[in-house]
């Protein structure tokens, strides 16, 4: 099996992409050869059957420039290789740019994506590809007969459970994810002073600013700096997977506010595949929490619901903390894994390719 993998970044550094790399590397290992052309290349640390070919955003090349060099880099792939199958992974534009070339070779193209966002560039995608992917169905924004679910795809054997990493004291509640309207931190803080009436603890927020969220930015800025007043918290710019891991694995819990019908956010997996307990109002982890659903899914946008169920859980014995950990650890196992999600797209791409 040979594959041609679209990427948007292939960068270990990346603090949202970084993980694509993983990926790669994992579905490697099913495969004979896989041919990255990735929108922006960093740093990469891929085996030998990987080759990677960047369009330039990383050079700062324009738009022009990069479709150019995307032609120029696939009909090259497309002459010199013999390419199976297409994944696109979160770049449906690529799918778009690459389709006529790619069918002219009877390749045929799966294109993931796992954002409850609609646009005309994914309706022309879905329409294009011949199959969709995503985390589940819950993470996709169409409908029909092309949707393949195939998991979140964490790496647990980075994200696992430590013993070398001493618990934060007092305990530390995460917050990660960029400071942006659609993660809800200001519902985090408001709850965070709720519970400080009542509890000592800490709290950190882990994550990007982007361009678009600059003045919402602000706001969350200065009500940390207002919180910092009854609790210690800080602000830490997003770092890549490798720094992640021991914040998830010294902290009491992470807790994400994105809305209910979101997609499943990969923070509140890797929480749990390091042991560690999440709340989410996201109902998509129904499935993954089990047992744990009503002292772990909070109401969306709900301060005070979000503070009572913290009070809970900072009440219990360790014991039983433990307990929950392990739990949500193996049913991230089971439902989330990179290896159960390379194991999914390698029976897909067999089934595309007969």
């Amino acid at each position: 099996m040979h594959l041609l993998w679209f990427n948007l970044a292939t960068d270990l550094d990346d603090p949202i992409l970084g993980f694509t790399s993983s990926w790669i590397k994992e579905v490697a290992t099913t495969v004979d050869s896989v041919h990255v052309i990735t929108m922006r290349l960093g740093r990469t640390e891929l085996p030998g059957n990987v080759r990677i070919y960047s369009v330039g955003k990383e050079k700062e090349f324009s738009e022009p420039q990069r479709a150019v060099e995307f032609y120029r880099r696939l009909f090259r792939i497309l002459h010199q290789e013999p390419i199976d199958v297409c994944f696109s992974h979160m770049i449906p534009i690529f799918t778009i740019l690459g389709y006529l070339p790619l069918k002219l070779h009877g390749v045929p193209i799966i294109t993931w994506y796992a954002h409850r966002q609609r646009s005309f560039i994914l309706r022309v995608a879905h329409h294009l590809s011949d199959r969709m992917a995503s985390t589940n169905t819950r993470s996709y924004p169409y409908s029909g007969n092309k949707l393949c679910v195939l998991g979140q795809g964490i790496d647990t054997e980075l994200f696992k459970p430590t013993t070398t990493v001493s618990p934060a004291d007092p305990p530390l509640i995460l917050f990660v994810g960029r400071l942006s309207p659609i993660k809800d931190p200001l519902t985090f803080i408001r709850a965070a002073r709720l519970l400080s009436q009542k509890h000592r603890f800490q709290v950190a927020f882990i994550g990007q600013i982007l361009e678009d969220d600059r003045e919402y930015s602000k706001i969350v800025l200065e009500e940390i700096e207002q919180l910092r007043k009854t609790v210690p918290a800080e602000f830490i710019p997003g770092m890549g997977q490798n720094q992640l891991v021991s914040w998830y694995q010294k902290c009491f819990a992470v807790v994400n506010c994105s809305p209910s019908d979101h997609s499943l956010d990969k923070t509140v997996l890797e929480t749990m595949a390091c042991g560690k307990l999440a709340l989410t109002s996201i109902l998509g982890f129904e499935e993954t929490m089990g047992q744990e659903v009503p002292s772990l899914l909070f109401q969306f946008s709900d301060p005070q619901d979000l503070a009572d169920k913290l009070e809970n859980l900072l009440k219990l014995p360790a014991q039983t903390i433990r307990e929950m950990s392990n739990g949500l650890r193996e049913r991230t196992l089971q439902n989330h894994s990179l290896r159960n999600l390379a194991g999914n797209l390698n029976a897909l791409l067999h089934k595309l390719k007969e």
